[in-house]
Parts: C-alpha cells; sequence; structure tokens
C-alpha cells in the first residue's frame, strides 16, 4: 500500500454492541459510549486496551446499513483495517495508481470527531477505511 499511511484500527461487524463489546471487557478492554453514525447507518462504540489494537465495533441500525452484509455472510467478523493519512486525497489518488477502487469518497465521520474517511477495495488486500489525520475517537 503507501509508505506514509499508519495503522488505526480494526472495525469488527457485530449484531449487538452490547453483547460483543461485553466479551471484550472481560478481556480488559475499555468502551467507548454508543454513537450513532447516519452517514453509514451504524451504531459505534471503540474498544481501547493498553498495548492491543484499537477496535471499532459497527452494528447495523436497520436492513439498509452496510455491515448487514458483512454479517449476513460472515457473521461477526473484521471486515476492515483503518489506517491514517495526513492528506487523504493524496493517498487516494496513489492507492488508485496501485489499482485500489474507491467504495466510498471521504466524508465526515461523527465517530472520528468529524475528521473525514474514504473506503478502497483491492482484491489482494480487501476494504480499507482511509482517516485523515488528526483522527481521534469520539468518547
Amino acid at each position: 500500500m503507501l509508505e506514509g499511511l499508519r495503522f488505526h484500527h480494526i472495525g469488527i461487524a457485530v449484531f449487538s454492541l452490547e453483547e460483543t463489546a461485553s466479551m471484550y471487557e472481560k478481556a480488559g478492554y475499555q468502551r467507548s459510549d454508543s454513537i450513532f453514525d447516519p452517514e453509514q447507518n451504524v451504531n459505534i462504540c471503540w474498544l481501547t486496551k493498553d498495548n492491543a489494537p484499537l477496535l471499532e465495533l459497527l452494528a447495523p441500525v436497520d436492513d439498509l446499513s452496510p455491515v448487514n452484509r458483512i454479517l449476513e455472510k460472515n457473521g461477526v467478523s473484521p471486515y476492515h483495517f483503518c489506517y491514517e493519512a495526513d492528506d487523504i486525497e493524496q493517498a487516494l489518488i496513489e492507492l488508485r495508481k496501485q489499482r485500489f477502487v474507491v467504495v466510498k469518497k471521504p466524508v465526515k465521520a461523527i465517530a472520528l470527531n468529524n475528521s473525514r474517511v474514504a473506503f478502497v477495495f483491492h482484491k489482494n488486500v480487501g476494504l480499507v477505511e482511509l482517516v485523515e489525520a488528526p483522527a481521534i475517537i469520539s468518547k
């Protein structure tokens, strides 16, 4: 991918924030408050733990939520990795050169304090979210 991207989090599709978060809390993760993201039509919570990757749980709000397809096919599972970019537009240009397809153009993400995010896909990598720095999670 790109040398300048920094790993940010793993996105996990879940049926229920409460049920999945409680399992991680038993493993020492701290859970944020739930956040409704109207752009993605999902409820989100963050899970943090010292010396562990940041996790984003995403639960569908209704039948139109994009995570439903993942849940129907795979059940609860990780479905994207997120990387932080200093310049999201330039990162998208460079990723297109590597044959990544833009799935969702940059939009503000409420769960990341309105930093812009975009989604790209590559058949050999999968779904990748880009978040423009500074990528600070909403709590």
